[in-house]
């Protein structure tokens, strides 16, 4: 009998911002850090443009470049699962996403609980506060930001909304967008799973 599925609940939280701006989330166990990579983008609504990294008990996560080596052993991220930080005891890590603006992230596991099976994961579940655009300049930039296109009369006002292509509302998460995203990386994982089975039964 197949063991049912489990997943992490995690909470991920951007740094060094107030208010805090935060997602709560749902992934498989099984999934690799470069799977939460893509689930981290998706709920933050970053465009993946830059390099990331996780560091968990002090080892390093990553897409290892040989031209970008900084000394240090990095392992690749996309061999890596969920599972294996947990079952290492690991419950909190790092993630940074762009080295320019150094998004950095903290991710909590709050539990490990069996899956839903009337649910396609990884699924999003709430959070609060929009994350900064990309290359908006890190934290301080982001703070700049807020403040030119929260005051119309803001000498940067219009050249800052027109960069971002409209009004920034830091209230709104865009839920539809982000469950959108999200829905999509849970698809094709669900296509994947079924495409491995079907393969496994032609073998036997």
């Amino acid at each position: 009998m197949m063991q049912n599925e489990q997943n992490a609940r995690l909470l991920i939280k951007l740094d060094d911002i107030e208010p805090l701006i935060w997602r709560r989330v749902e992934v498989p166990l099984a999934m690799s850090l470069k799977g939460l990579h893509d689930v981290i983008q998706a709920v933050m609504l970053f465009e993946d443009y830059h390099l990331f990294e996780f560091e968990a008990g002090g080892r390093f996560y990553d897409v290892p470049d040989p031209a970008e080596d900084f000394g240090r052993k990095t392992y690749a991220a996309k061999n890596v699962r969920i599972r294996t930080l947990i079952d290492r005891g690991i419950t909190t890590f790092a993630y940074t996403y762009d080295f320019g603006d150094n998004w950095r992230h903290t991710l909590i596991v709050e539990a490990v609980e069996d899956a839903d099976p009337a649910y396609e994961y990884p699924r999003f579940l709430e959070g609060e506060n929009r994350a900064p655009p990309e290359d908006v300049g890190g934290t301080f930039g982001f703070a700049d930001f807020l403040e030119a296109m929260s005051k119309p009369r803001h000498p940067q006002h219009r050249e800052l909304a027109r960069w971002y292509g409209g009004r920034f509302e830091p209230g709104d998460i865009s839920i539809d967008l982000i469950n959108e995203r999200i829905e999509k990386l849970a698809r094709r994982r669900t296509l994947g799973k079924a495409g491995f089975a079907k393969s496994q039964n032609q073998q036997h």
